[in-house]
């Protein structure tokens, strides 16, 4: 069934018939008869009234010819359209299916136009003109992008430089070395040096007990036999009840580990080099299942502090508990801590994460830093995706992409279970400082990539 377009004189327009073609002949002439039936008027320039040549479309939606817009430009200087003065926007394009349309239907008048415009030196100098004048915005504009790249990729060299120089510090420095026997040599290995090392690390308060400790010699064994009744009387003399349910407290926590427990996150590191790793990664790919993770599995070691950090207790502690960081994190949360970290968790779970981060300020300076701007970072990022789900209009498929994404931290968390006890240390180490310090780096590029590109689609 072919379709044969008639020209209807009354209508004004084109009536559109079936025709059935007995032979390939009579084919041949319903194609022929179509083409000479539409009228050239219909596919005319609007400046020359001709059929068109080349014809640009404009922003408008009128059409062209491609020598009478460079002439029109030559001449008034304007970026706008001919016929409704409308501004077009960038640098206007030849339609190409008009153009293919035109050549076949009007062959002959095309190419006889091409040929007296090839002709006209005139013209072809405007078009020339037209076209520099195209080459030129479309290089500013790659100029621009360029400058901008420039300037980023700047920063980016720049916080390179700062994460290097900060990991060669830590590395120099040997704060963990220091700290690495206390957290691996058992207690009752501890020299009279090592106990006066531990109880100044329970704050600035144990500064007051600290000669009694060096007069009388106490090691490891020694510290082990302490109790309330020894620690009140001479010589140590510890009248302060809070202080000495601290220390007590502290030395239970010593007693039933071995060792001392890790205090800061270098510590942390060195005693749990693999759990370390897992959360540093998994708090950055889905904070929520990690902290979900660690209410079922670690919850009075790493949870509650966690909770007590980021959410404090806004009534006041009872003052026999409040020297010991120990014991006030091991209190059962109130509803209204609950209420906020469930709040937090759920919107903006990152920011639970800078919030720990922040309360390390005074051990981590830089690091903390690093954590405090990773985490605003991938906030972005993942308002970045909600907002891109809801405008386009895909928000009915976040339940599966959660599904998705649940089940893939499953696999990779067991992955690395399975796979970590035979990964080099030296191999994790450049993993966990990858992702500290060159981490936030990244994120800055993929932030900027978002907010001048919010079409594509984040990693």
């Amino acid at each position: 069934m072919l379709h044969k377009m008639e020209w209807d004189s009354t209508g004004g327009g084109l009536e559109v018939s079936n025709v059935v073609p007995p032979h390939i002949h009579e084919s041949s002439q319903s194609m022929s008869s179509t083409s000479s039936s539409i009228s050239e008027h219909e596919f005319s320039c609007h400046c020359c009234y001709d059929i068109l040549v080349n014809p640009t479309t404009l922003t408008c939606g009128h059409n062209f010819c491609r020598h009478c817009l460079a002439l029109w430009w030559e001449s008034s200087h304007k970026n706008e359209c001919p016929e409704c003065r409308e501004k077009w926007e960038g640098f206007p394009r030849i339609n190409i299916l008009l153009r293919d349309a035109t050549d076949k239907l009007f062959h002959d008048v095309v190419h006889r136009r091409r040929a007296e415009i090839q002709a006209n030196p005139k013209i072809s100098r405007s078009l020339l003109a037209f076209q520099r004048y195209g080459d030129n915005l479309g290089r500013a504009r790659t100029n621009q992008n360029k400058g901008a790249g420039i300037f980023f990729s700047g920063v980016l060299v720049a916080l390179t430089c700062v994460a290097v120089m900060v990991l060669v510090y830590h590395w120099g420095s040997g704060v963990v070395e220091q700290h690495d026997l206390l957290i691996s040599k058992p207690v009752s290995h501890w020299t009279p040096e090592e106990v006066v090392l531990w109880l100044e690390q329970l704050g600035p308060w144990a500064q007051l007990y600290r000669e009694p400790f060096q007069q009388e010699n106490v090691n490891g064994r020694l510290l082990l036999m302490l109790g309330d009744e020894e620690l009140l009387k001479s010589p140590y003399s510890i009248e302060n009840q809070a202080h000495r349910r601290a220390i007590l407290a502290e030395l239970d926590r010593v007693k039933a580990l071995g060792v001392k427990p890790p205090q800061n996150l270098w510590e942390y590191k060195a005693a749990n080099a693999g759990k370390s790793l897992f959360l540093l990664y998994a708090l950055k790919r889905s904070p929520r299942l990690t902290l979900f993770y660690l209410y079922l599995f670690d919850y009075s070691e790493t949870f509650l502090p966690f909770l007590h950090t980021c959410c404090p207790a806004i009534t006041h502690i009872d003052q026999s508990v409040r020297e010991s960081s120990f014991l006030n994190t091991q209190l059962e949360p109130s509803w209204r801590q609950w209420a906020e970290f469930l709040v937090k968790y759920l919107l903006l779970p990152y920011q639970l994460i800078a919030e720990f981060a922040w309360d390390w300020l005074a051990v981590h300076y830089w690091t903390s830093r690093f954590i405090i701007v990773n985490a605003m970072l991938l906030s972005v990022l993942e308002g970045c995706a909600l907002w891109r789900l809801w405008t386009a209009a895909r928000i009915r498929t976040l339940p599966r992409k959660m599904w998705n994404h649940l089940w893939k931290m499953l696999s990779q968390g067991f992955a690395f279970a399975l796979l970590w006890p035979f990964v080099p240390q030296f191999v994790c180490n450049c993993l966990f400082y990858w992702a500290l310090y060159f981490s936030p780096i990244i994120n800055i590029d993929l932030v900027v990539q978002q907010l001048m590109h919010p079409e594509t689609q984040a990693l």
